[in-house]
């Protein structure tokens, strides 16, 4: 059987004009700013008018840890929220934005899937509103700046070997890793050795996606440490006069964006951060919005529950004052027989001792859910052709052993009606009492924030911080950072820091590479194994099989 691709289905989608779908999410056109057809901008003074009316029902959709099978989170997301107003309930879906490096490095497109999308998916996929070029863009200049007032006589004393602050493209791009510039004589620059971060790693993506408004943005941007003086002392964007620019440059883009699903459900897609390396969740303004027009809002965090939950948890949740009220947590049979040892090409085939072998990491996952974040949850299954009754019945039996239930998800396949079972089940959660809690309190040294992680929601054994992270972790106590929460750098393949152990390990020790703070966005980033703010491009990237027509129509983008 032929399917059609994801962007067939949405080239086939009849969109309604953004203007109705403002209409649909109770937006005034006075703060709507279109651009085109069928995507807008929201003017963020409308949570002002908003602000006496309550907040709906937040819902978060994770994920068991990540395999090449996939597990469908934003698709869940999507279909959930789609499955909501198909009950009769009013939702809204707020989700980030895909990073133009992994769209034309190893996914495609990152705006859901099958008939659970949000559209227009080639926009979304591609420049979209131009978000991410100003983040960029803001995250550049402060770094042209820096590089200035050190040609230009340095006065703040800057020493060149302790600057801390990278340039920032959205690209993978291993090659800017590590680069050497300014060269070609006095007048072209300091010469020092440099590197480029993907922009969804920079700090400007984490002050935007959580800021409050453009005054707390441009108090963060000043905040930001650039680097050291020769004397050991912190340089901040605001010591380079740069915050006032940097907010100029990002003034719409910290505007969040409306889109809607196949379905014509209104969906906020704002704000891109990476869980592996940064805090993994869509701007606090757009949370706020949708909160405030919909009596359910759906989000999602990145990766697994071990990554983005945690951090929606310890970091956004915490600084914006929000409270979930249920998490959905994704898992598919496929990409548990392969934490079970199933190689990707053998996927299809029941094997129950695999599956059982596997479903350690889900149920992980699920308690760490339940009893470190106090949330109640529901599995969904995202439903493949080749699953057997036989295999999702062990997976509904073991997930009964921890008191969760299961929902068979047919979204990619169904839309809104395969979300339905799905949204019955999250609805009746969201009236559960819960006992939502964070990992760690702020009052804890770093040291112990960062092993609380580790032992209560990776289940390392042991904790070491390297020599360079444990000098760090002091120095930056002595500058007064250590009451900020810790945002865990770490493969996203893995509980561990080892992309190679999947499944549920126990006995391993996390290691601490380095420390960084980030004083801008708020937190202070535990850099563990082999990890890198600067992704690579597989083999055979996604952007060969890229390409557009002379009538300008995409092809290629999953």
């Amino acid at each position: 059987m032929a399917y059609k691709t994801d962007i067939e289905i949405a080239r086939e989608c009849e969109k309604k004009h953004i203007s109705e779908i403002a209409r649909v999410a109770g937006v005034d056109e006075k703060y709507l700013e279109q651009y085109g057809s069928y995507k807008a901008k929201v003017d963020y003074r409308i949570l002002k008018d908003l602000s006496d009316r309550p907040d709906g029902k937040l819902i978060l959709v994770t994920a068991i840890t990540p395999t090449p099978a996939g597990e469908g989170k934003t698709t869940t997301s999507v279909g959930l929220a789609d499955g909501l107003r198909k009950i009769g309930k009013k939702a809204v879906v707020a989700l980030r934005e895909p990073s133009l490096g992994p769209v034309f490095g190893v996914k495609g497109g990152a705006a859901g899937g099958g008939y659970a999308q949000v559209v227009p998916m080639e926009d979304i996929n591609l420049h979209f509103t131009g978000d991410f070029h100003a983040i960029g863009a803001a995250n550049n200049l402060l770094a042209a700046m820096l590089d200035n007032h050190i040609q230009q006589g340095n006065a703040l004393g800057i020493d060149p070997k302790q600057i801390t602050w990278k340039r920032a493209v959205d690209m993978n791009d291993r090659q800017l890793r590590h680069i050497v510039d300014g060269l070609g004589g006095k007048v072209q620059g300091v010469p020092r050795e440099d590197g480029f971060e993907i922009t969804v790693a920079s700090e400007v993506m984490a002050v935007l996606c959580l800021s409050s408004s453009i005054t707390d943005l441009k108090a963060r941007l000043g905040r930001i440490i650039v680097g050291y003086t020769y004397g050991g002392e912190p340089v901040t964007a605001h010591d380079l006069k740069a915050e006032g620019a940097m907010a100029a440059l990002l003034k719409d883009a910290i505007k969040p964006n409306l889109v809607q699903t196949l379905e014509g459900t209104p969906a906020f897609i704002h704000g891109g951060p990476f869980a592996n390396i940064a805090h993994g969740c869509n701007s606090v303004m757009a949370t706020r919005m949708a909160l405030k027009l919909s009596d359910y809002t759906v989000t999602e965090a990145g990766f697994a529950a071990d990554l983005g939950a945690e951090k929606f948890v310890d970091i956004k949740c915490r600084m914006a004052g929000l409270r979930p009220s249920a998490v959905v947590v994704v898992a598919t049979v496929r990409a548990l027989k392969y934490h079970g040892g199933v190689a990707k090409a053998d996927l299809n085939a029941e094997n129950l001792e695999a599956l059982e072998k596997g479903l350690p990491n889900l149920l992980q996952h699920v308690d760490n859910v339940k009893n470190v974040f106090g949330l109640p949850c529901v599995v969904a299954i995202n439903a493949f052709p080749t699953d057997t009754e036989a295999e999702l019945a062990l997976v509904e039996k073991r997930c009964h052993s921890l008191g969760v239930n299961v929902a068979l998800s047919e979204v990619w396949a169904k839309g809104g009606e395969g979300g339905m079972a799905l949204a019955e089940e999250v609805v009746r959660l969201c009236e559960e009492p819960n006992r939502f809690d964070f990992v760690y309190g702020l009052d804890l040294p770093i040291e112990e924030k960062i092993r609380a992680v580790a032992k209560r929601v990776y289940h390392a054994k042991h904790t070491l911080l390297l020599p360079a992270a444990k000098k760090k972790a002091q120095r930056l106590a002595e500058l007064g950072f250590d009451n900020l929460p810790v945002c865990m750098a770490k493969t996203q393949y893995s509980f561990s820091d080892d992309p190679k152990l999947l499944g549920a390990p126990q006995d391993f020790t996390l290691n601490v590479t380095d420390l960084k703070v980030c004083a801008g966005a708020g937190f202070i980033v535990a850099y563990t194994g082999d990890i890198m703010t600067m992704p690579g491009l597989p083999k055979v990237p996604a952007a060969e099989k890229i390409d557009v027509d002379e009538d300008g129509v995409i092809t290629g983008l999953f």
